[in-house]
């Protein structure tokens, strides 16, 4: 059983220590958390041990599992790794690529595991449409979000995109060649909105939007393949799966035959993958503890993390070249 100890008490920490409690192969030993008023109802309401200090928690635990703000990352990040402890972070992992960089130099000195927090893979409907994925050609995605005045220290890219941005790099295996977004803030010193266009070298196309300023919540992408179009939504736990097949079917109730122009058939079909419903943040932490105890890769690597951070960035500079064409 391995000790672990959460830093981050509040919306998503609660999340995490709640999760935690239902799995055995961990022992939670306690959180840390600076707001001394919310370390306290926290200790009360979930019966669980506060330390005085981060450095104390450390000492204490095998694993360290960071839910702090972004911009604490790195520092606990960092305090974790000198002293060798598996580290398990939430997104995004730091908060400059320039931070990432030496965190990966300090876990690579450390030789400890690391798994950055990216939750949709877990999704249980891109779990289940994940399968169906090959050489995606084009993908769009909505991410959109009610105002929350949590996570709005960091631009929309690095609160909402950086999911999206983890997906699209999971499922497109090319090289970026080009990069245009613009971005709107609104009611936050950096962009509420964002649109971003990223071509990659094997031809594939994604055009992602993030907005916190939205009148209703919506998790949605839609990828289009050769001979296929599969829309999965993270929101609402669904994936549909659409394919065109040259060999008709009469017998499938879940399909339609077209007519093309030059006199051919082609048969669409339709299916929606069965969903095993889980919770994604208690199967993320219970695969952290597998890529430990069994010496194994992380799910999500800190290369992973690093690299959805680095393309975040390239977005942002992105947005602000075409805010400056705009003001001149």
């Amino acid at each position: 059983m391995l000790k672990i100890g959460v830093l981050g008490a509040g919306h998503l920490g609660k999340i995490h220590l709640n999760c935690i409690k239902q799995i055995e192969k961990y022992e939670l030993v306690g959180f840390f958390d600076p707001d001394g008023e919310t370390a306290k109802q926290v200790e009360a309401e979930l019966k669980v041990h506060c330390f005085n200090s981060i450095d104390e928690l450390i000492d204490a635990v095998d694993v360290v599992d960071i839910v702090t703000p972004t911009i604490r990352h790195f520092e606990c990040a960092s305090k974790a790794l000198q002293k060798r402890k598996h580290v398990f972070i939430e997104k995004p992992i730091v908060a400059t690529p320039k931070e990432a960089n030496a965190l990966k130099k300090l876990a690579d000195e450390a030789g400890v595991k690391v798994q950055v927090g990216h939750v949709e893979r877990f999704n249980p409907a891109f779990i289940a449409a994940e399968p169906f994925i090959k050489e995606p050609l084009f993908i769009e995605a909505h991410r959109l979000a009610l105002f929350n005045p949590r996570g709005t220290d960091v631009p929309v890219v690095l609160d909402l995109m950086v999911h999206d941005l983890d997906i699209l790099l999971t499922i497109v295996k090319s090289p970026i060649s080009h990069i245009s977004a613009s971005g709107v803030s609104i009611v936050s010193p950096t962009p509420d909105i964002t649109n971003v266009r990223i071509e990659f070298e094997n031809g594939a196309v994604a055009n992602l939007t993030a907005s916190r300023l939205s009148l209703k919540n919506m998790r949605k992408t839609r990828i289009f393949q050769k001979d296929a179009y599969i829309t999965i939504d993270f929101l609402d736990k669904v994936a549909e799966i659409f394919r065109i097949k040259d060999e008709i079917d009469d017998t499938n109730p879940l399909s339609a035959t077209i007519t093309l122009g030059d006199g051919s058939e082609k048969q669409i079909t339709f299916e929606r993958p069965e969903i095993h419903p889980i919770n994604a943040i208690q199967t993320e932490l219970e695969s952290f503890y597998d890529a430990i105890v069994h010496n194994t890769t992380p799910a999500v690597t800190i290369d992973d993390g690093i690299n959805v951070l680095k393309l975040a960035y390239r977005i942002l500079d992105a947005v602000d070249a075409s805010t400056a064409k705009v003001k001149k």
